[in-house]
């Protein structure tokens, strides 16, 4: 018995490490890592771009396309609002080189978006402060940014109308303009 617990003892020192043979550890490298994702925020119009009207002398002309807009953005994280807004540089927003030249005007431009802000149509007579023109724009959304939407892409529709209802007397013409379309992060 006394045997077995001497070949036990022995069997077990044989696992020991001799002080000679002891770990020794290297002091420590570092790898400093760095990581950089950019702030991002785009407007893509993903259907038409061109949207015609047949005007109505003292009457309301539908557009003959609605506008598909993606934005897509990757904010930091102290942003707390994103908001797309359409205007026109002036509030003549279409304009007939005559001659005698003729406008029409934002008030009587309308929009809508669904599944945004002016679910029915508004005329775009805002103001979104720093972005668009005084007068000329339409907040199409407004969406808050919490920590769940700071990286998001959706897509709204923009149904647009000419409502010449109060401009009974506006004269035959072509006119054009340019709607521009343009997010902020706030």
């Amino acid at each position: 018995m006394k045997r077995g617990y001497l070949l036990v003892a022995a069997g077990l020192l044989l696992l020991l490490p001799a002080a000679s043979q002891a770990q020794i550890l290297t002091p420590q490298a570092n790898v400093t890592l760095n990581a950089h994702l950019t702030e991002t925020l785009s407007v893509t119009l993903t259907g038409v771009s061109l949207v015609n009207f047949t005007l109505v002398p003292g009457g309301v002309a539908p557009g003959d396309n609605s506008v598909a807009i993606q934005t897509s953005w990757v904010l930091r994280p102290n942003r707390t609002a994103l908001k797309l807004v359409g205007y026109f540089d002036t509030t003549n927003a279409l304009t007939d080189p005559g001659p005698p030249s003729a406008d029409i005007a934002s008030a009587n431009v309308f929009g809508r978006v669904t599944t945004g802000s002016p679910t029915s149509f508004s005329a775009f007579t805002g103001t979104v402060v720093g972005i668009g023109t005084a007068g000329a724009s339409l907040e199409l959304f407004s969406e808050t940014i919490l920590g769940n939407n700071k990286t998001k892409s959706r897509t709204d529709n923009l149904d647009l109308q000419i409502d010449l209802t109060s401009a009974p007397q506006q004269p035959a013409g072509d006119y054009a303009g340019v709607l521009r379309i343009q997010a902020i992060a706030l």
